[in-house]
């Protein structure tokens, strides 16, 4: 893989239903229903409207047989409504239904994790060689038999794992890792290879972008080293909604279209299905603009590992670099007020040819620095001078104990070079306007790796976007990788139209830098979109959680419809909230249950409660 220059992964294709996906077919787009599945007229509606709105595939939880065989019903009456949208069935816990979902569905979707194990439990187990093998014979007995029906119906297959849901088996074996997620994945391929049986999209999701992303990666080699090339689906587990969910679906869906992993995508969205779909097309088509861009000669750095990459090594300036989180720097570069908010507030704010206190007249915010262009720059306290490749001659005599450069991947002159090998307390913002401008900002943060210089880098990113959704999808989709890779110490955006307050712009690069797993400014919230097996309000559900839990900050709080990834997703979490039956709920501590059953009516107070309680009693 190119990690500078973008090219789709080679796919097999594989025919669900009439539409395609893998090898030249585009990038589809699906969404999965939230309706009971035995209420045929509310799944066809959605389904409809999931289709309408640009969805190529819709899925149907099938908790059991008979909403297994409805799919017959609601099948039917889409296609005589003149709608040919292959329809998924997503099957859990029970094989058996999966045997009867392939007769009636485009597709079906089973969960290793769960498809022949027992549900997990987070008990350690301990296996000799001969009875991990013999574990794997059960699987295969059990799974031959479906690939037979699917072969006979022309139903395609997809082998979803989750990070919520891997097995007590794989857990004991391999740990919580990426590995371990490629591995229950890999069992069930390694069946289809020797069963010859080709008809097989793979999805392989977590809610922490940072796994998600490491593990397709490591997911898209081993297939390779092995001779495999089934397509992949994209999406992260309970992103969320709002502004949370389509930032963190596009840093990690985003940071894997850019590097041509990909061949269908979900943005799970805690909202309505159709409200997925145009999200979704938003972050495919903007990773796709790169498409035959211009070529960009570059070498990666030999030490730099693309499948478990880390953090690059800096020297600190100031708080930027070395082992600080990565910072944030804003714009106010016209003459609106410098207003921040309190919880978003950046760390440096760059104000041009200005000086503070004429920017903002009669006070400055504590805590903010300002970064002024180096000409105009005077030396007052807490700012500090922003040079250009022009001015390099400059560097030297300036005084300053934290210097910015701004430079792009060409200005990377041996000049500049040797500036930033003598002047180790000199920032490099990295600016590109490439197509690709994910490729060139690796190109030159990897050339400071080759040359060994450890200047830190923050990447510029600037936009003109009027929707505060196309800030937040781009944004996130660029920085993604970035971020993920370990090459970027912070983060500076710059929208340039003043539809969106400078304000959102300060909050979005904080939410990138929270999806991405570098730096935490607010509560996290893992909800799932919902489907079928969900039997509460989730949505209003949400809304109340995030309003009782709004004054806390660095927690992760997982609302979760059922107990199919919630359980799991507690591992992940501080605390959980977690569908366990009609109007019941039961609350989690990480993994652990700490009451179960709650009447709907009662579980968010029961929630803060137990929160409080743990602060409480923290010394």
């Amino acid at each position: 893989m190119d990690l500078f220059n973008y090219a789709r992964r080679t796919s097999s294709e594989v025919y669900i239903g009439a539409v395609p996906l893998g090898s030249t077919n585009p990038i589809r787009l699906q969404s999965m229903t939230n309706t009971p599945t035995t209420d045929t007229a509310a799944c066809v509606a959605q389904a409809k409207r999931i289709a309408d709105a640009g969805g190529e595939y819709v899925r149907l939880t099938t908790q059991g047989v008979r909403e297994a065989e409805n799919l017959r019903n609601i099948n039917a009456a889409l296609r005589s409504e003149g709608y040919d949208t292959p329809l998924v069935a997503d099957v859990h816990f029970n094989a058996a239904v999966a045997d009867v979902a392939a007769l009636y569905a485009e597709k079906v979707r089973i969960n290793p994790g769960n498809y022949v194990d027992p549900g997990r439990t987070f008990k350690h187990l301990e296996y000799t060689d001969e009875e991990y093998a013999a574990e794997l014979e059960k699987i295969r007995q059990r799974f031959v038999p479906l690939l037979d029906i699917c072969r006979r119906q022309h139903t395609a297959l997809r082998i979803g794992v989750n990070h919520g849901s891997l097995s007590d088996r794989i857990m004991s074996r391999y740990g919580d890792t990426p590995r371990g997620m490629v591995e229950s994945c890999m069992e069930f391929l390694r069946i289809c290879r020797d069963e010859r049986f080709a008809d097989v999209v793979i999805s392989i999701k977590a809610s922490n972008t940072v796994v998600m992303v490491k593990t397709v990666r490591l997911l898209a080699a081993t297939m390779q080293q092995e001779g495999m090339d089934f397509p992949l689906h994209l999406g992260v587990t309970e992103a969320g909604e709002g502004e949370d969910g389509r930032i963190k679906s596009a840093v990690g869906i985003g940071a894997l279209l850019a590097d041509g992993l990909g061949d269908t995508i979900r943005v799970s969205l805690s909202e309505a299905p159709e409200a997925e779909i145009p999200v979704a097309r938003k972050l495919r088509d903007y990773v796709l603009r790169r498409q035959g861009h211009p070529h960009i000669d570059a070498l990666a750095a030999p030490d730099f590992d693309y499948l478990n990459p880390t953090r690059r090594t800096t020297r600190a300036v100031g708080n930027i670099g070395g082992g600080h989180p990565p910072v944030v720097i804003a714009a106010r570069l016209g003459d609106e007020a410098a207003d921040f908010l309190p919880q978003f507030t950046p760390d440096y704010v760059y104000i041009g040819h200005r000086q503070p206190d004429r920017h903002q007249p009669g006070h400055r915010t504590e805590g903010v620095q300002y970064i002024v262009d180096a000409v105009d720059w005077t030396g007052q306290p807490g700012t500090w001078p922003a040079f250009t490749p022009q001015l390099l001659c400059f560097v030297g005599g300036c005084n300053a104990a934290r210097k910015f450069l701004f430079a792009t991947y060409d200005s990377l002159s041996e000049e500049t070079l040797a500036c930033l090998r003598h002047h180790p307390e000199v920032v490099l913002v990295a600016q590109s306007n490439h197509p690709n401008r994910l490729g060139e900002q690796r190109a030159l943060v990897h050339r400071l790796m080759r040359e060994g210089l450890q200047n830190p880098v923050v990447p510029f990113l600037h936009y003109a976007e009027d929707q505060a959704e196309d800030l937040q999808i781009e944004a996130a989709a660029d920085a993604g990788a970035l971020l993920i890779d370990g090459l970027a110490d912070g983060l500076f955006l710059l929208n340039q139209s003043h539809a969106l307050a400078a304000t959102t712009v300060d909050s979005t690069a904080f939410a990138i830098l929270q999806a991405a797993r570098a730096r935490i400014s607010k509560t996290e919230y893992i909800s799932c979109p919902g489907c079928g097996r969900t039997l509460y309000d989730l949505q209003a559900t949400i809304a109340r959680v995030k309003a009782a839990t709004a004054h806390l900050t660095g927690l992760k709080i997982a609302i979760m419809g059922c107990i199919v990834n919630g359980p799991g997703e507690m591992a992940d979490a501080d605390y959980g909230y977690v569908g366990a039956g009609r109007g019941r709920i039961s609350l989690y501590r990480r993994k652990e249950c700490i009451e179960k059953n709650i009447p709907e009516a009662e579980a968010v107070e029961k929630l803060l409660a137990l929160i409080e309680s743990d602060a409480a009693a923290r010394p």
